[in-house]
C-alpha cells in the first residue's frame, strides 16, 4: 500500500482545511448546511482508519488537501442527452443504386463533404479517419484558441474535454474489470456500493448492465458524490407508469458516475464497508474522503488498464496547458476553460486528443491488450457506454458515442466530441469547440448523415 506517514500528516491538515471549503461550495448551490466540526486527530489515528482499507493507490497529498466535492464551475453546465436527442436511424439522402452489391465509404467524397458541412459552422474542429488502425484522412480547421486567447491552431494532438465520450472510456474500464473479476453484467450493484450509503427502494434490483445502458431508473443527472449518494438513498421505481423506472431508457450521467465509485471497490482499492470518519473524525468527512479516494482509484485504473495499453500517457481529468478552449458561434467572446472535472469523472471529465482517442478505440477494438476483440464487440453490441448501437448503413453497422459540454452561465460556450466505430474496420473521431451552426444543429446528426450519404 503506497500510503506514507507523510501522507497521513498532510491528510491531517486536509481534514481541517478542505472540509470548510467543501461546505462553502455546497452552500452556493443548495440550502445552507452546518459547518463540519473541526477535528484534531493524530496521524496514527488516521493510519489506523485508512491503512487496512486503502490499497495500491498513489495518493497526491495536495490533491487530497485541495479537493472540493462540488466546485462552482460544474454547477449549471449542460451535457448531452444520449439517444434522447437526435436521430437514431439514418437513410441516404439519395437512393443507393444496386442495393444488393457490396458498398464502401467513398473516403475522398466523405472528407470533402464533411469539411463543407462544418467549415462555416464552427469556431474550429479537427477530424481523423483510420482504417485497420492507420490514418487515411485528416482535417484541421481554424482555432483551438483564437488569436486573443493564444493563437493555437487545431490539430489531432490538441487535448480537449471530450465530455460524455468519457462514458465510453468508463464502459471499457468497467467491462474489463467485471470480466477480470468474473462478475456478471447482470450482477446487482448494491453489493459494490459503499456500505454506509442508505439504499432506497429497489436499489437491490439495479444491475451493471442497466447502469451502462441508461436503463437503471435513476433520474438525476448530477454526478457529484453527494448527489449520487442522495439518489441511491431515494431509490428507483419499478412501476412502468412512472416517468423513470428500471428497464426504461433515460440518459443520466449518474449511471457512469456510480461506475467511478464502484471501480475502486471492485478492484480492491477500498473496502465497501470502510468508515473513513470514525471517532474522533467528524462524520461529515466521510463523504469528501470517500469521494477523492474513489476518484483516484478510478483514474489510476483507467490510466493503467485502458490508456497505457494504447500508449496514451497524457490524458487528464484537468484542463491541460495548451488545451482547447470552448467558444460561442459565431465567436464573439473569449474562450471558456471548463476546468478540472474530476468531481464529475466517470460520466465526463477526460481530456484527450483525436489521436489519443483513436489509439484507445483501435486498441480496444482489435489490439487485444485492453480486452479481446470478441469482448470488445460484445460490449458494443450490448450498448455499454455508447448512444447509437449497431445502426444499419449500406456498408454495415455503425456505433457512436456523442459528447457535449455547454456552459449555461455564459450561454453558447460549447465543446463537442464524436467517436465512431464504423464498418470496414474504420474508426472516426471529430472534435469541435463551439456549437454547430447558428441556429444550432446537432453535431452527431450532421456528421452521421454525411457519412451515410457518401457510401457508394
Amino acid at each position: 500500500m503506497n500510503l506514507s506517514r507523510s501522507f497521513f500528516c498532510n491528510l491531517l491538515v486536509a481534514v481541517v482545511v478542505f472540509a470548510p471549503s467543501v461546505l462553502r461550495a455546497q452552500r452556493e448551490d443548495q440550502a445552507a448546511k452546518p459547518n463540519a466540526p473541526a477535528a484534531r486527530v493524530s496521524p496514527e489515528d488516521l493510519h489506523r482508519v485508512l491503512a487496512p482499507n486503502v490499497r495500491d493507490l498513489n495518493i497526491d497529498e495536495n490533491r487530497v488537501r485541495n479537493h472540493v466535492m462540488r466546485p462552482p464551475h460544474i454547477i449549471g453546465v449542460i451535457s448531452d442527452r444520449g439517444r434522447d436527442e437526435g436521430k437514431i436511424e439514418f437513410v441516404p439522402s439519395r437512393p443507393i443504386p444496386h442495393p444488393r452489391m457490396e458498398h464502401h465509404l467513398d473516403v475522398d467524397a466523405f472528407t470533402k463533404a464533411l469539411h463543407a458541412a462544418l467549415k462555416d459552422e464552427v469556431a474550429g474542429y479537427t477530424m481523423r479517419l483510420r482504417q485497420h488502425g492507420h490514418t487515411i484522412e485528416t482535417l484541421e480547421w481554424q482555432w483551438a484558441e483564437t488569436p486573443p486567447d493564444g493563437s493555437e491552431g487545431w490539430n489531432p494532438n490538441r487535448l480537449m474535454h471530450v465530455a460524455s465520450v468519457s462514458k465510453l472510456i468508463t464502459a471499457m474500464a468497467m467491462t474489463k474489470l467485471l470480466n477480470e473479476k468474473k462478475i456478471s453484467y447482470d450482477a446487482k450493484i448494491i453489493d459494490y456500493l459503499p456500505t454506509y450509503w442508505a439504499k432506497g427502494p429497489n436499489i437491490g434490483k439495479v444491475t451493471f448492465r442497466e447502469l451502462m445502458t441508461h436503463t437503471s431508473g435513476f433520474s438525476t443527472d448530477q454526478t457529484d458524490f453527494e448527489s449520487m449518494k442522495a439518489a441511491v438513498a431515494a431509490g428507483v421505481s419499478t412501476n412502468s407508469s412512472a416517468t423513470d423506472y428500471i428497464g426504461h431508457y433515460h440518459y443520466e450521467n449518474m449511471n457512469f458516475g456510480l461506475c467511478r465509485v464502484m471501480i475502486p471497490v471492485i478492484n480492491g482499492n477500498i473496502a465497501k464497508g470502510t468508515n473513513l470518519a470514525p471517532p474522533p473524525l467528524p462524520p461529515a468527512l466521510n463523504d469528501p474522503i470517500w469521494d477523492i479516494i474513489t476518484i483516484i482509484g478510478y483514474e489510476q485504473y483507467v490510466q493503467n488498464k485502458v490508456f497505457a495499453p494504447a500508449g496514451v500517457t497524457t490524458a487528464t481529468l484537468d484542463h491541460p496547458t495548451g488545451g482547447v478552449l470552448a467558444y460561442k458561434f459565431p465567436v464573439t467572446t473569449a474562450g471558456w476553460n471548463s476546468g478540472d472535472l474530476e468531481s464529475v469523472s466517470g460520466g465526463a471529465g477526460w481530456h484527450l486528443s483525436v489521436d489519443q482517442l483513436l489509439d484507445v478505440m483501435g486498441t480496444f477494438r482489435r489490439g487485444g491488450s485492453i480486452m479481446s476483440s470478441e469482448a470488445a464487440q460484445d460490449m458494443l453490441d450490448n450498448g455499454f457506454g455508447i448512444d447509437l448501437v449497431g445502426v444499419s448503413t449500406p456498408a454495415g453497422k455503425l456505433y457512436n458515442k456523442n459528447g457535449l459540454w455547454h456552459d449555461a452561465k455564459v450561454n453558447g460556450h460549447t465543446e463537442q466530441s464524436l467517436a465512431y466505430f464504423l464498418p470496414e474496420d474504420m474508426e472516426l473521431v471529430v472534435l469541435a469547440n463551439s456549437p454547430i451552426g447558428n441556429p444550432e444543429k446537432f453535431f452527431r446528426d450532421v456528421v452521421t448523415q454525411v457519412y451515410v450519404d457518401n457510401i457508394k
